[in-house]
């Protein structure tokens, strides 16, 4: 078989599965989307909220929390991971929790990579609101909070543009979800497949591209890439929204 029929042949079976509605194909979509979803809106709630007070208050140490902000945006993956594990292990300080290897130890390990960069583009976001507008507010006898909220209604594209590149990152991770979450798929006997529980559409094509389930790492593999073109294609909007008011 040439290397042209072989790659062929891999595409056409990783469209069968995918059109066919593979059982084990959509549960790890199904889990990649639960995990970064959640560790998104964790990320969101918690990132704009640490944006909101580093924009509208000064105070000893703000220099020193944005360069740990700026410098958590670079954050290598398996190192979110492996503290995630060390906190987790059964040795750890948080070892009585008993999540090491489950879906919550992957949200906890998504949300310590993706905030930082939430907050650090909404801060982004929120310091490009025309300076205008928070004087006018300021003038019309506006508090602290009345100010964070036009601030915020402003700038909501370029906060929504944060969410979507933290989502982004997430969906697209290895390192972090590999070592908090370990990789597990059960299997079912009643749809005689297995179902994932923590494996996600990245580290089900490093196991199946080794395993040379080439098809399956096809089908995923064009999975996550329609995830990043939409995700891509929003954050674009936003991005024009934003810069066109």
């Amino acid at each position: 078989m040439g290397s042209a029929d072989f790659l062929i042949e891999g595409l056409v079976k990783a469209l069968d599965l995918i059109l066919s509605g593979d059982s084990y194909l959509w549960s790890v979509v199904a889990v990649s989307l639960e995990v970064s979803g959640s560790a998104v809106l964790l990320a969101a709630v918690v990132g704009i909220l640490i944006a909101l007070v580093l924009s509208f208050t000064d105070f000893r140490g703000k220099s020193i929390v944005l360069a740990f902000i700026n410098a958590g945006m670079g954050m290598p993956p398996v190192v979110a991971g492996l503290f995630v594990f060390l906190m987790l292990v059964s040795a750890g300080p948080f070892g009585f929790l008993k999540w090491l290897f489950t879906p919550q130890a992957m949200i906890i390990a998504q949300f310590l990579l993706i905030t930082p960069i939430i907050t650090g583009v909404s801060i982004s976001a929120i310091e490009a609101v025309d300076s205008r507008i928070k004087d006018t507010a300021y003038t019309l006898g506006a508090k602290t909070l009345d100010m964070a909220v036009v601030v915020v209604k402003e700038a909501k594209f370029g906060i929504i543009t944060a969410v979507l590149a933290g989502f982004g990152r997430a969906i697209a991770e290895v390192g972090a979800i590999y070592i908090a979450g370990g990789n597990i798929a059960f299997w079912d006997a009643e749809a005689d497949t297995y179902t994932s529980y923590t494996r996600t559409l990245t580290t089900a094509i490093v196991l199946e591209t080794s395993k040379g389930d080439i098809s399956t790492s096809i089908a995923l593999g064009i999975i996550i890439i329609g995830i990043a073109i939409i995700v891509n294609l929003m954050t674009n909007f936003f991005q024009g929204r934003s810069r066109h008011g």
